[in-house]
């Protein structure tokens, strides 16, 4: 079943309208780009177009409701489908919005917060050093000072992703006072006095991110923009969607795979037969991934260590599974496959980038491994 009409069978009126809007944008908009998105592209055009569609609202907490990720997940995944820059790209927006609406910060949500949910402005998380520092990987690279108004920071970011001068994005410095040091998250934006954006990373995919490395030379951050200060509380608030959420790129990858592997059945299914994974296999695992993670996405606010849980494993199992499913899909296709344009050998590279994105295959397995069992 596609995903369009799986969406169908769905009690919620909304997702049929949403999946309409959002499924006419990739064919109309996205598709045609994909070979271009991978030699480089930013497709902005697109990223707009799926804001006008609502693909980054659905997700929101709005009057007090609980938020559920169901439909944004969905909506990346149709992206994802075609082109996982794009999906990504729409993560890091809707990471972005996730941020200022889970927040207090009424007048940021009033201004900043509706023009990232609508698409008028493009971003994104910032959080790459900050997620690999909560966990005991890194050190945290931005520091900050209280100052009148508001925090003066300095530091540097190799990895934030969706922006350029005009971009917003999330950022966590430490400030150091009374010989103690709390964790600050705001959100900063690329045309602030003393931002420097460099585009210097040559990547073997998704080289249509805007993935840039971003340096902060004394950057005046105002109290307006701050999100949470201190982090602790807010951190636990918002940690299971900004990872549930890439779930939407892994299942898209997945069920593209899967349609590689059924177009040569045909051609090459006499042979294909001998190979260990079929397309059943990957759409069985798929069904079941998407019933976790569609039940994860309806609590996203659940702060409990045992729902942590599940959604690391969720997030670690559709990693697994993309690199899976995109190896398989080269093994399916061949060599036609293999040339230079081939859809497989491209969505074989975007797969490894679903594994090792914040949170990587690597980070996951560390952080259930330290995470209480209860």
């Amino acid at each position: 079943m596609s995903l369009v009409m799986s969406l169908f069978s769905k009690p919620k009126a909304v997702a049929p309208t949403l999946m309409e809007k959002v499924d006419k944008v990739a064919q109309t908009q996205l598709k045609p780009l994909v070979r271009e998105i991978d030699e480089g592209l930013y497709p902005e055009e697109v990223m707009r177009a799926m804001g006008d569609a609502g693909a980054y609202s659905a997700h929101l907490p709005t009057c007090g409701v609980e938020p559920d990720l169901s439909n944004t997940i969905r909506v990346m995944s149709r992206a994802g489908e075609l082109c996982t820059s794009t999906a990504f790209c729409m993560w890091c927006q809707d990471a972005l919005g996730w941020y200022i609406y889970s927040s207090e910060n009424d007048d940021l949500k009033a201004s900043l917060g509706a023009q990232v949910a609508s698409g008028a402005v493009l971003g994104g998380t910032g959080l790459s050093n900050p997620m690999k520092t909560f966990f005991g990987i890194e050190k945290m690279r931005l520091k900050g000072e209280k100052v009148p108004g508001g925090y003066r920071v300095k530091g540097a970011l190799p990895w934030v992703s969706n922006v350029d001068e005009k971009g917003w994005f999330g950022i966590v410095f430490d400030v150091e006072e009374g010989g103690a040091t709390r964790r600050v998250m705001a959100a900063a934006r690329g045309e602030a006095e003393g931002v420097k954006l460099t585009l210097d990373h040559d990547f073997v995919a998704m080289g249509g991110t805007n993935t840039q490395a971003v340096q902060f030379r004394d950057v005046f951050v105002p109290e307006e923009q701050i999100l949470a200060d201190p982090i602790d509380d807010y951190l636990k608030r918002i940690r299971a969607g900004f990872v549930l959420m890439q779930c939407g790129m892994a299942t898209g990858m997945v069920r593209s795979c899967i349609e590689l592997m059924r177009q040569v059945e045909t051609q090459l299914g006499h042979v294909n037969k001998y190979l260990e994974m079929q397309p059943a296999d990957f759409e069985e695992q798929l069904e079941e991934l998407e019933g976790e993670i569609f039940t994860l996405a309806q609590t996203p606010y659940d702060p409990s260590p045992e729902y942590f849980r599940r959604v690391l494993a969720a997030r670690l199992a559709g990693g697994e599974a993309s690199v899976t499913a995109a190896h398989y899909a080269m093994l399916h296709c061949g060599a036609r496959g293999y040339v230079g344009r081939g859809v497989a050998q491209r969505r074989l590279r975007e797969a490894y980038f679903v594994a090792i994105v914040t949170p990587a295959t690597k980070q996951l397995r560390k952080m259930l491994a330290e995470l209480p069992a209860a």
